[in-house]
């Protein structure tokens, strides 16, 4: 149970962002879950490599944290994130970074964890209260 608590803490963060937002808890609770869920999704969430293997074709299969990291391999660490930050084709990006179903839903709560800060940061701005 500690385990899977441990590899699984962010989906708890995001089950308590959405009864954040939900009963409109504090500016810096919704923050803090905020940037808590993003945080998990980028660089926690247990997910495959996905990292272009040598013969070019196909994509590593071992064990990662977060979407932006790569595996055990330092190679494919610095690989994962020159796709991301040089892209040099947007194919390439997405299958080394999404190249399953459980990784663009990861990536999708780290996306949508960035998108809720902001707002929670805008809303209350625009909004006066």
């Amino acid at each position: 149970m500690a385990k899977a608590m441990r590899l699984y803490w962010g989906y708890i963060a995001l089950a308590a962002l959405i009864v954040a937002w939900s009963q409109q808890w504090s500016l810096p609770t919704v923050v803090a879950l905020s940037a808590a869920v993003s945080a998990y999704a980028g660089f926690q969430v247990p997910v495959w490599c996905g990292a272009v293997n040598r013969d070019g074709k196909t994509y590593c299969r071992n064990n990662a944290y977060g979407v932006l990291m790569g595996c055990r391999n330092r190679q494919h660490r610095w690989q994962k994130l020159k796709l991301i930050v040089l892209r040099s084709k947007a194919g390439d990006l997405s299958r080394a970074v999404f190249p399953t179903a459980k990784e663009k839903f990861n990536a999708t709560l780290a996306v949508g964890g960035l998108l809720s800060a902001i707002a929670a940061v805008i809303v209350p701005a625009v909004s006066g209260g």
